[in-house]
C-alpha cells in the first residue's frame, strides 16, 4: 500500500477507538474521509468536528462518490460482520480491503516504533510513554486505544520518526506490527472466544515477540514466562520501584535502573497497576536516548486516561470513579487502588458485564473480585459483536456473588441507583457503554459542570 496513490479513505466502523485514532491521521496528512458506525458517540461527534462525514445506517447509497472512486482504501474492524452491506459492496467491487491493524502496521513500519502489548494496562501504558516522549520533544505519531488527559485525543502527530501503538491481542491484531521496542504487561486468559484456550492465546504473545525488529528490545513484567528485561514493584526486577509512600493521594517512589537508581519520583494515578503502567512506560521511553531523569520528571505531570481510574468526583465526604475494567484481574487492580487511597470508606461498585463470553468464562473470578466491595450492583452483559448464550445472564452472574448486598438493576435505572450514594466511594466499571451514563450520574449527584 502506497499512501502516495490513495485518494480517499473510508472507515466501516469509524467510531472505534483503534479506528478514530486512523480516520484522524489520514484527515490530518490531507486525505479525504468518511465512514460508517452504528451509533453517534462523543468520538463520533469529534471527527465530525474535523469536517469527516460519519453516517448511522448501514445503507450503500450514503456513501458519498468520492469514497467509491478505484483510489480509495477501505479500513474495517473485526468488530463489525462481513454480511455488512457496506463492506459487501467493497469486496464486490474489488476495493482495498484492509483490517485497521495491517493499516496500521503499514504507518509505522518505517518508523521506530514502541508497542505496548497484554491483556490490561495497554492503553494506560501507551499514554504514559506518549506524554514522555512528547515531554522530551521527540517526533512522534501516537495511536491510542484510549482519550488521553493530556492530549484531549486519541491520537498525536509531532512528527514521524518514532511512533507509539497499541499492540492489541484481540483478533491477533497486534501480529501486523514490527516493533522496535515492545513492552507485555499481562498474559491473563481473555478473548477465549477469538483463542479457544489461554495456552493459544500464549502462543499468539510468542508470536509477537517475534515480530520484533532484530536490534529492537522486549520488556516483559516480571514473572511472565517470557525472556525479556523484566519490570515490577519491589521484587528485583531490572527495572523495580522500590521505597513507596502515599502523600496527598500522590505515590512518592525510587526507581532502580540497570545503571542507576532514581530517587523520590512522583507518580498521581492511583493503584499498584498504573505504578507498573508508569514503570513500563519509563524502560521503554529511556530506549529512545531520552534522559532517565527528565522522563522521571515527566511521570510526574501525566494527568491520566479516560475512564481510567478516572475521578468524577473527590471530596472529603464523596467519590465517584469511573474505569474501563471489564476482566476480573483489572476489577481485582481497581478495588486495590481505592482500598489504599480511600481506606476506611464504604465503597458501592456498579458493574456493566461485557460480552456473554467473556462473562461465561470468568463468571466465578468476576463473582469473587466483585464480592470484595462493600455493595455491588449489577447491569444486564452489554453484547457488543455477541448474541445471547443461553445461561448466561446477570441474573446467573448475581447468584454466584458471596456479599449479600447484591442487586440487578436495568439500565433505565441506573442514574436514580447512583444518585442514592451520597457518602463514600461510588465505582462504575464496564468497557460497554456505562461510560455514556456517568455525565447523567454527576448531574443527577449535583455535580454537573
Amino acid at each position: 500500500m502506497n499512501l502516495k496513490d490513495i485518494h480517499s479513505v473510508y472507515f466501516i466502523g469509524i467510531g472505534g477507538i483503534g479506528m478514530s485514532a486512523l480516520a484522524r491521521y489520514f484527515n490530518f496528512i490531507g486525505k479525504e474521509v468518511a465512514g460508517y458506525d452504528k451509533t453517534p458517540t462523543p468520538i463520533t461527534e469529534g471527527l465530525e468536528s474535523l469536517g469527516i462525514s460519519v453516517h448511522f445506517e448501514d445503507n450503500v447509497d450514503l456513501i458519498a462518490d468520492t469514497f467509491k472512486h478505484p483510489q480509495t482504501l477501505v479500513v474495517y474492524t473485526p468488530a463489525v460482520p462481513t454480511s455488512h452491506s457496506e463492506y459487501q459492496f467493497y469486496k464486490n467491487n474489488g476495493f482495498d480491503i484492509k483490517k485497521r491493524s495491517e493499516v496500521l502496521g503499514i504507518i509505522t513500519k518505517d518508523s521506530f516504533c514502541l508497542a505496548v502489548a497484554g491483556t490490561h494496562g495497554k492503553t494506560t501504558t501507551t499514554c504514559i510513554l506518549a506524554h514522555l516522549l512528547k515531554e522530551c520533544n521527540l517526533p512522534m505519531t501516537a495511536f491510542l486505544g484510549g482519550i488521553s488527559e493530556d492530549f484531549d485525543s486519541n491520537f498525536v502527530l509531532d512528527g514521524t520518526e518514532y511512533s507509539v501503538v497499541e499492540a492489541d491481542e484481540f483478533d491477533r491484531s497486534f501480529l501486523r506490527l514490527t516493533p522496535t521496542v515492545a513492552c507485555i504487561t499481562s498474559m491473563d486468559a481473555d478473548h477465549l472466544d477469538i483463542y479457544g484456550s489461554k495456552e493459544e492465546l500464549g502462543r499468539s504473545f510468542h508470536e509477537f515477540i517475534g515480530k520484533i525488529k532484530p536490534e529492537g528490545k522486549l520488556f516483559v513484567r516480571k514473572g511472565l514466562p517470557l525472556a525479556g528485561t523484566t519490570f515490577g514493584i519491589e521484587d528485583g526486577a531490572d527495572y523495580c520501584i522500590t521505597n513507596i509512600e502515599i502523600e496527598q493521594g500522590a505515590y512518592i517512589f525510587d526507581i532502580v535502573t540497570p545503571s542507576e537508581v532514581i530517587k523520590r519520583v512522583t507518580f498521581n494515578k492511583p493503584g499498584r497497576h498504573n505504578l507498573l503502567n508508569g514503570l513500563a512506560a519509563f524502560a521503554m521511553a529511556e530506549q529512545t536516548g531520552c534522559s532517565s531523569h527528565a522522563l522521571a520528571k515527566a511521570l510526574g505531570t501525566f494527568k491520566g486516561v479516560q475512564r481510567r481510574f478516572s475521578y468524577q468526583i473527590n471530596t472529603k465526604d464523596f467519590v465517584f470513579i469511573d474505569d474501563y475494567a471489564h476482566h476480573p484481574t483489572e476489577i481485582n487492580a481497581v478495588h486495590q487502588a481505592v482500598r489504599e487511597m480511600h481506606a476506611g470508606e464504604q465503597v458501592t461498585v456498579i458493574f456493566q458485564p461485557h460480552l456473554f463470553s467473556r462473562t461465561q468464562d470468568f463468571a466465578d473470578n468476576f463473582a469473587d473480585s466483585l464480592s470484595d466491595f462493600d455493595h455491588v450492583i449489577l447491569l444486564d452483559i452489554y453484547p457488543a459483536r455477541e448474541e445471547p448464550i443461553e445461561g448466561v445472564s446477570s441474573e446467573w452472574l448475581l447468584e454466584k456473588i458471596k456479599n449479600p448486598n447484591k442487586k440487578l438493576i436495568s439500565k433505565s435505572e441506573l442514574v436514580g441507583e447512583a444518585s442514592n450514594c451520597k457518602s463514600g466511594v461510588l465505582v462504575t466499571l464496564g468497557a460497554g457503554d456505562i461510560g455514556l451514563e456517568v455525565p447523567k450520574i454527576k448531574k443527577a449527584l449535583g455535580y454537573a459542570h
